[in-house]
């Protein structure tokens, strides 16, 4: 689903079906997943206020209450550390920076959980963009912060669409030679 033509034809050529819907508009998000049955929905919505709304809460609450309506089989949803139980990641600093953003993306993962939906939310830590490493990983514990590439959160998503066990779970993601500090955790296996 795209709100914008832009990329419409780059997508189409590599096989891929496009919707045009608004996240801000329910009526046309309920419209885009009518008819077929749709196994997963991955969002990743998110950024910057349109006309004084963040997409980050209502845009991903209208997916996911059309995903309900449609019968979606699993639900992704990629947010970012700092959200939830994972606020002790980040340093005041960012927090500060963050706050406004963070608070939208708690209230869009919460929303998912109550849902009723099978879902993974992945917490990437700070995105780079450039190639993927293939050094992503996925953990449980909320302490864990660091920085990922775009790419390598794509694979994980991927891996995480697939996997039963990442079903009802929420994972950060780093990458393991990015991290702030030398934490040890315990890395989520996705099988």
């Amino acid at each position: 689903m795209l709100r914008k033509e832009a990329s419409r034809a780059e997508l189409e050529a590599m096989g891929i079906e496009v919707a045009i819907a608004d996240a801000f508009e329910p009526a046309t998000v309920e419209q885009a997943m009518v008819g077929e049955s749709i196994d997963a929905v991955i969002t990743t919505i998110g950024g910057v206020p349109q006309e004084g709304q963040r997409p980050d809460y209502l845009g991903n609450k209208n997916l996911i209450d059309a995903a309900v309506k449609a019968g979606v089989k699993k639900f992704i949803l990629v947010t970012s550390i700092g959200t939830g139980n994972s606020v002790v990641a980040l340093s005041p600093q960012a927090l500060e920076t963050l706050g406004a953003v963070l608070v939208e993306k708690d209230k869009a993962e919460q929303h998912l959980i109550a849902s009723g939906l099978t879902y993974t939310i992945i917490r990437p830590g700070g995105l780079k963009s450039e190639p993927a490493t293939g050094n992503g990983v996925l953990t449980e514990d909320p302490k864990v912060a660091g920085m990922i590439h775009r790419a390598d959160v794509a694979q994980l998503v991927c891996r995480c669409l697939f996997s039963d066990a990442a079903n009802n779970k929420v994972l950060s993601a780093i990458d393991r030679n990015m991290l702030f500090g030398t934490p040890e955790f315990e890395e989520f296996k996705v099988n």
